[in-house]
């Protein structure tokens, strides 16, 4: 029998036996067909491409998992560093591959713990950290030479990873044997997390600084990931997760080719860190179309030619958002899903979130069957055994082609917005406008109304409830852990050298006003021992503050 003879005595038999009443779309609200094949598809081989070849739509890499499988890198960190240090260390002996740091509001939003604005958050939603000493600690008996950190830090991050550079430095090592990822996109918080010190141009020429000085000065570093996780968080589709951070991408490759550089010189040192949501096979096309738009406008917009530049190497974290308090359990289940979507999406690197998240931060065992997740993913399914299994997927293929149609007409958007046809144009005016605030907003809304409205079914929540959830142990972070940070702090500060941290300090802000480079700067005022709260406050005297524009 024919496929056009199979297809009709389908459609018959489908058409007579009805649907149910149900949306059918994704997440996103891209409407689906009931089935996928060649009557509805075109599977083009030489667009979808080979694996680690142009446009990478397969993976980044020839071997993918074959070779080794992803790098498994849990977000840890909380109370003072020296618990987190214990923590990281248990993670490590776990079997994890490498460290990933949370840290407490204070430290993103650039405060000291002794702050009175700091007052109740100390240690409660990650590690506090105020000065080097504290980075010392947290990396105790861990050698910042041989394994590779992530970050995730934007607001403070040049002064971090100051930090970060000289605790290695004390540990005998030197910037160039350092490996890791801060992640330092300062674009996203205006889109979305709106965590942030300065205006958006002092900030995106740090952002230049620390591009430049690691392309010379610490080549194996990751100065920037572009992040999409918190765009998603806020609220916004897959779409526009994609878009506007392959669009924040392409407004720092215009930032470091500003400066004088070749993308071949510095984008390979860029990576991006996305979300994993609950939908299975919009995730995995998401992914997919990423990597192709990444490599097409690299190539084809701004000229590179390396290889490496055109690669959208990304790390992944399971959703955070679809997790609940209600049935927390379920939380296990979803955090699987996603974690296998992004690996079948090609991830480098990957944490799965705990299932107490929701409530606080991950108690030990919960963080430890969030390790053993990503575990048995690697071990036990088989899928490290084939490079992109879904790839020719007749519905993978369709979507995958979907969202990068879509992500396209996003970006015509953005461009329309700018005066000089730049992405980072377009950008700092849709932040300028609220155009990005308002997008999630309303895609945030439409989610919720299919929510209320029982057109999307959340299990625990408006679907299958029930009144028996078994009470979890959290983990609390007592009042003695900011009393004991905010002692340490005041006696580094009470015994450091007032006149180096006075010199280094007029030299910083003397160099604000200049196009100096501020990294080694802001380094010597680390070793003066400087606090991320007094370095943050001499920056914003020279630059100011900022406050976003309201739009209704």
């Amino acid at each position: 029998m024919s496929w056009q003879e199979q297809y009709e005595r389908w459609k018959a038999a489908y058409e007579g036996a009805g649907e149910r009443d149900a949306d059918f779309e994704t997440l996103s609200g891209i409407p689906l067909e009931p089935l996928y094949g060649p009557h509805n598809v075109q599977v083009d081989a030489e667009r979808i491409g080979a694996p680690g070849v142009y446009p990478y739509t397969r993976g980044v890499y020839a071997s993918m998992y074959r070779t080794r499988p992803w790098t498994i890198r849990q977000f840890a960190g909380f109370a003072d560093p020296t618990e987190t240090n214990k923590r990281f260390h248990d993670l490590v002996r776990g079997g994890q591959h490498g460290l990933s740091v949370a840290f407490d509001m204070p430290t993103l939003m650039g405060l000291d713990s002794d702050d009175p604005r700091s007052e109740g958050e100390v240690g409660h939603c990650g590690v506090a950290i105020d000065t080097v000493a504290d980075m010392d600690a947290l990396f105790h008996g861990l050698p910042l030479g041989e394994i590779t950190t992530s970050m995730t830090i934007n607001a403070p991050a040049v002064t971090l990873f100051c930090m970060y550079a000289v605790a290695a430095e004390r540990q005998g090592f030197s910037l160039s044997e350092l490996g890791g990822t801060l992640q330092t996109d300062i674009l996203k918080e205006y889109i979305a997390q709106k965590e942030w010190l300065f205006p958006p141009e002092p900030h995106l020429r740090l952002i230049g600084d620390l591009v430049e000085f690691c392309t010379r000065e610490v080549p194996r570093y990751h100065p920037v990931s572009i992040s999409g996780y918190h765009i998603r968080e806020a609220g916004s589709t897959a779409v526009q997760e994609l878009a506007y951070t392959l669009a924040d991408g392409f407004a720092y490759v215009e930032l470091g080719m500003q400066r004088g550089l070749h993308p071949d010189e510095f984008v390979p040192r860029f990576s991006f860190f996305f979300d994993a949501h609950i939908d299975f096979f919009e995730e995995i096309a998401k992914f997919r179309a990423g990597r192709r738009i990444w490599a097409r406008w690299l190539k084809e917009r701004y000229g590179a030619t390396a290889e490496k530049a055109m690669l959208m190497r990304f790390h992944t974290q399971t959703a955070g958002v679809s997790l609940t308090a209600q049935q927390p359990d379920n939380n296990i289940v979803r955090t699987a899903i996603e974690a296998l979507a992004g690996v079948l999406g090609g991830t480098q690197s990957l944490h799965t979130n705990a299932l107490d998240e929701v409530l606080a931060l991950p108690s030990d065992h919960a963080a430890k069957v969030a390790l053993r997740t990503q575990q048995v993913i690697a071990e036990e399914t088989g899928v490290t055994n084939v490079i992109d299994p879904l790839g020719g997927s007749w519905y993978v293929e369709w979507l995958t082609d979907e969202i990068e149609r879509r992500c396209e007409e996003e970006f015509t958007r953005i461009l329309e917005l700018s005066d000089d046809d730049t992405m980072l144009g377009g950008i700092l005016r849709g932040v300028e406008d609220g155009y990005f605030t308002s997008e999630i907003a309303d895609a945030a809304f439409a989610f919720q109304n299919r929510m209320e409205k029982g057109r999307f079914r959340m299990v625990g929540v408006n679907a299958h409830t029930d009144d028996d959830d078994d009470e979890l142990e959290i983990l609390r972070i007592g009042a003695e852990v900011e009393r004991g940070q905010v002692d340490r702090l005041q006696a580094v500060k009470r015994d450091r050298d007032p006149h180096l941290l006075e010199a280094a300090m007029q030299r910083l802000r003397a160099a604000a006003d200049t196009d100096e480079n501020m990294v080694p700067l802001i380094m010597d005022a680390v070793r003066a021992d400087a606090t991320v709260g007094e370095i943050s406050a001499v920056l914003q005297d020279v630059w100011g503050t900022y406050s976003e524009t309201p739009r209704l």
